[in-house]
């Protein structure tokens, strides 16, 4: 028996896949071009830091490839917040991209007055790298492990200060998750980046620190600032002596400062695979990978699924230790 319901709905499943194809075809026919011009690759943060340097690196080897120029542009401000939102408003053509960090995710969880929404209004390229903090104190602190941090920070709340790179920063977000975790009580105090919590911790104005191995070692060499464990789910072969906090006494704890790429939710998905494979390819090559290691970055390569599913988890994971612990940030 005829059923006009079932009629409509034939014709409009054939007139939508035959809408579809010609569309599949150009955004495959866009890709295939790309990129015909050079690239603007936004870095949120100021030059010389671990993002510019990772993402200036990235973009040379992508100039070396295509053969287009890959422009990094430093747009500092707002905790990251500007470069951010530049990319979000460009136009989705594939020629506007940026380098976020961990803490672009922390600031996303944790300040509701952002003017885009990190998971709507952008999509991730890839996960360019993983990298860990070294949990570190001042020599005047009597211990020698984390553990012994613990016991020590119990037996004395409210005595031991930690500092970071400013509130609402990742540093800021490790210390009280390890607050959270460890239930013991350290005072954050913030700073105007990182040199800021250096210089501090060297005249033991603070006692406890959370800072990239580049940062740190030259101290711990010396013996002025001492480390005692890392923040990374795994030990890691730039520091294969120091333990991660989550076996040396805090179970679970993890707290890791990537960096990866993103770009404007709306750009084609044929142009953001096109730039994810050619970023996985850069991120292989020896030299990428001897230049990063430096501060004990891990090269990763990431899809763009699986960094959009990161981006997502990592707020949920932040916001989720804001409510827990009680924090009040804005």
């Amino acid at each position: 028996m005829f059923q006009p319901h079932k009629a409509l709905w034939a014709t409009a499943f054939f007139a939508s896949a035959c809408f579809a194809q010609p569309l599949f075809a150009a955004q495959a026919n866009i890709a295939k071009d790309y990129p015909n011009k050079p690239i603007r690759f936004i870095v949120p943060f100021t030059a010389g830091a671990g993002t510019d340097t990772t993402a200036r690196t990235i973009a040379q080897k992508l100039t070396d490839a295509w053969g287009q120029q890959v422009v990094a542009d430093n747009r500092t401000g707002a905790a990251g917040a500007i470069g951010v939102e530049l990319t979000a408003q460009a136009i989705p053509d594939g020629y506007t991209i940026c380098l976020i960090s961990a803490s672009n995710v922390v600031n996303s969880a944790t300040n509701p007055k952002l003017p885009y929404d990190l998971v709507r209004d952008l999509q991730g390229i890839t996960q360019a790298t993983s990298l860990f903090y070294v949990v570190y104190h001042h020599p005047s602190v009597p211990v020698k492990s984390i553990k012994e941090l613990v016991t020590y920070a119990k037996a004395n709340p409210d005595k031991l200060n930690f500092g970071s790179s400013g509130t609402g920063g990742l540093q800021h977000f490790a210390g009280e998750m390890f607050n959270h975790m460890a239930r013991v009580k350290m005072v954050h105090v913030p700073y105007k980046g990182t040199a800021g919590v250096t210089v501090a911790m060297l005249a033991g104005d603070v006692q406890v620190g959370f800072g990239t191995l580049f940062g740190v070692r030259p101290h711990m060499t010396s013996g002025r600032l001492r480390a005692i464990a890392i923040t990374a789910g795994k030990r890691s072969p730039a520091v294969p002596d120091l333990p991660t906090v989550s076996e040396a006494g805090v179970p679970g704890y993890e707290v890791d400062q990537w960096y990866g790429v993103i770009t404007s939710a709306k750009v084609p998905r044929p142009i953001v695979a096109k730039l994810s494979a050619a970023m996985a390819d850069a991120l292989k090559s020896p030299e990428v990978m001897q230049r990063l290691s430096g501060d004990g970055s891990t090269p990763v390569g990431s899809s763009p699924e699986q960094f959009s599913a990161h981006i997502k988890s990592e707020i949920a994971k932040w916001r989720q230790l804001v409510k827990a612990a009680g924090l009040k940030l804005h």
